[in-house]
Formats: C-alpha cells, structure tokens, sequence
C-alpha cells in the first residue's frame, strides 16, 4: 500500500470516527426528550388541580388570603387551616370562630351541619344560593363607592371606609352595615343567639388590595374578636355533592387517549430522525445563473407602463438622470437636485430656475407630458458630457498662438 493510500484511508477513518460520535450524542439526546417528554405526559394526565384558590389562608398569589392569616397571627388570634369538612366541625369548640370562603362544593345540608357547633361563622363570600340558604337577605345594587359601617355593631366603629363590591338587601331583623337606605356590604345575623356574617370580600381581603382603605380593619373586627379561628378551605376533593370528586386530566378523558398521545409522541420523533438525516456534509456550489441587468430594467419598465403610473416612472428617470449628472459634475453620487441644478448652471451658463423646475418641479400626470420630460432630461445629459470633454485652453496658451 502506498504512502497517498495509507494517508486517505488515515483521513476517512478519522472523519468516520466523529460521525459515529455524532450519531451516538444525536441518539442520547433524542431518548432524552423522549423520556421527558413522557414524564411530562404521565404528570400532566395524573397531577390533580391546584390548591389554592381564591382567599385561601395559604395562598401566596394576589387572590389568596394568606396576608390576612398571618396579621390575624400576630394579633395573638390562633388561625387552624382545615380542608376537610369533618375536621373543621370537630375542630370549631366554643369561644372558636368558623371562617370560609361560600361552600360551593357542599350541599345545604353539609354546610348547616358544619355550621352546628359554631357560635359564630363568617363566610368571606356568598352567592345568591347561600343568601337563600341562610334566609338573611338578597342581593341589592349598589357601586363601589367609600362607605362606613353606619351601624350599631360595636366592633365596626373603628373601621373607616371601604369600598365594596357587591351590596346586600338584609332580611328582617339583619343588621345592614357598610351601606346606605339601598344596601349595606356587611350582614349581621343575630336572630338565633349565634352570630351568621356575610360579606363578599373576594376582593377586600385578597393579598393584593388587603392595604387599601379600612380593609385591613374589618378583617380584623370580623375575626379577631376570638382568640382562635378555624379556617375551613371549601374544595371539590372535600365535596358531598354527586359527581363532584376530584378528577384529573387522565380520569375526564377516554382511556385510549393517553397511549394515542405517547404514540403520536414517538412518531413525531421517528418522523423527525427520517427527515432530519444527512446524506454526507453540504457542498457549497455556485450557480450558473446571471440576470442581467438590462433584463431587470426592462422587467420594471414594463411593470411600470402596465400599471399607467406615469408619476412613478417619471421619478426613476429624474433620479437616474440626477445620479449620473452629479457623477459627471464632480459631485457626490447622493447630491440634491439644487446642488446638481447649481452645478449644471454654472457649467452651462444657463438660468438655474429653468434646471431646478427639471429636476425637481411638478412630476408628469400623462404620458406626453413624461416624454417630454425624458427628452429634456436626455438633452441636459448630452449637454453636460459635452461640455465636460470640451477642451479647455488657458489665457497665457491662447496669448501665445496670437
């Protein structure tokens, strides 16, 4: 074997040895993408939706309520988070307020029975269901303009003013408080002996507008006249009401699903692989194609004349002609119309005005009036090429031949 044939055998064994490197990575990194991309698949379908909602005293976000629990906390008020119905009726004792948001996934008879052992119960918001349920007034209108408590409930005095929501029409012998004669944004019930408290403070109580106005204030007077708080989280894991468990992505779907997307999955990838193979390194090549110019020219100029726009190609010709007349005057190639109009006036000694008026005046309407322009404009063209090849003879040489 040869010295050139060791060398070229050295050299495409070398180039293979990256390849085969190459291939391999490109293999780990797609069972990569692959095995996320089924995890993903498999925690999407079984994750369950999240827990925190709307004033939920662990909340972090601007809808939660944790702002809320922990300024009842350093209060001195014990706030006890419970998510099971169950163990929030067993934890409520005497002296114990009961704290929720409106119990939507429990029945009627699930929220009177967690009401039971209560002495006192706030429900942070309501619906109108719950209004009626409580038979302690109905929805009123009202805007959200700064109101104070207006009421005889003690606790309110030091609150200030709120802007609520939403305003209710009390029932008889409710206490209406943060309001005027058409509603009031606080219900006070008192007619049994324990006291029932609505108010729709989805927005006055939330992380984010708990600082504004007396917010603060009446969370405070509505919850920390108890040294402890037991805080039932109304969710659909918790709910009595039929067909209302948890369900997650996985159990809401056909069970064929789930395979059909890992396998639609696959073949995107296996799709991917066939179309993404490279038969050798790319070779740059020139073609052999040339337009020529004059090709193009006349390409435009027949675009132009199709489309009637005798503006348009009138321009082109002045722009043209004003480029190759600064070329021949000496100027730069971009020089305005007045620099070449002073130029060719001064190399033509003719009157500056008749240049300017050619060069940058009033732009054809018709076609006439365009050949017209292109002829003086071929005219001024001659004109300055002829007087630049003139010869120019000086004084002292002219003096001399006399």
């Amino acid at each position: 074997m040869t010295v050139t044939e060791q060398s070229g055998t050295a050299a495409a064994t070398a180039e293979r040895r990256p390849r085969r490197r190459n291939t391999v990575l490109g293999w780990g990194i797609i069972v990569v993408l692959v095995l996320v991309a089924v995890f993903v698949a498999v925690r999407v379908s079984a994750s369950p939706p999240a827990e925190h909602g709307a004033l939920d005293p662990e909340g972090r976000d601007d809808s939660g309520a944790l702002a809320l629990a922990e300024i009842l906390r350093d209060q001195g008020v014990e706030v006890d988070v419970r998510r099971s119905r169950v163990e929030a009726r067993a934890a409520v004792g005497e002296g114990a307020t009961l704290v929720m948001a409106n119990p939507y996934t429990l029945t009627d008879g699930a929220v009177e029975t967690l009401m039971e052992p209560a002495d006192r119960v706030v429900f942070l918001s309501t619906s109108s269901h719950l209004l009626n349920t409580l038979r302690i007034g109905e929805n009123a209108p009202g805007t959200r303009s700064a109101v104070e408590a207006a009421c005889d409930v003690p606790e309110f005095a030091e609150v200030g003013t709120i802007r609520a929501d939403r305003l209710f029409s009390p029932a008889a012998e409710v206490e209406g408080c943060f309001g005027d004669a058409d509603g009031a944004a606080v219900l006070v019930d008192d007619r049994a002996g324990d006291r029932r408290v609505v108010v729709e403070g989805t927005r006055l109580f939330s992380n984010a507008y708990l600082a504004e106005n007396g917010n603060a204030a009446l969370a405070l007077a509505l919850l920390g006249q108890t040294e402890r708080v037991v805080w039932y989280v109304p969710s659909l894991g918790d709910s009595d009401i039929e067909g209302k468990s948890v369900d997650t992505l996985g159990s809401l779907t056909p069970p064929w699903v789930t395979p059909a997307i890992l396998l639609l999955l696959l073949a995107g990838v296996a799709a991917s692989i066939w179309r993404g193979q490279r038969f050798g390194p790319l070779v740059a090549e020139t073609l052999p194609v040339t337009v020529r110019a004059s090709e193009t020219m006349h390409g435009r100029a027949r675009l132009t004349a199709r489309a009637a726009d005798a503006a348009h190609a009138a321009e082109a010709l002045r722009d043209g002609a004003q480029r190759r007349l600064a070329r021949r005057l000496g100027l730069a190639v971009h020089a305005g119309a007045d620099e070449v109009a002073d130029a060719a006036s001064d190399r033509l000694r003719i009157p500056r005005g008749t240049l300017q008026t050619l060069l940058s005046g009033p732009l054809p309407t018709d076609d006439a009036t365009l050949v017209d322009l292109a002829r003086r404009l071929d005219e001024l063209e001659a004109a300055v090429e002829t007087s630049t090849r003139r010869p120019t003879i000086h004084p002292t040489e002219a003096e001399g031949t006399t």
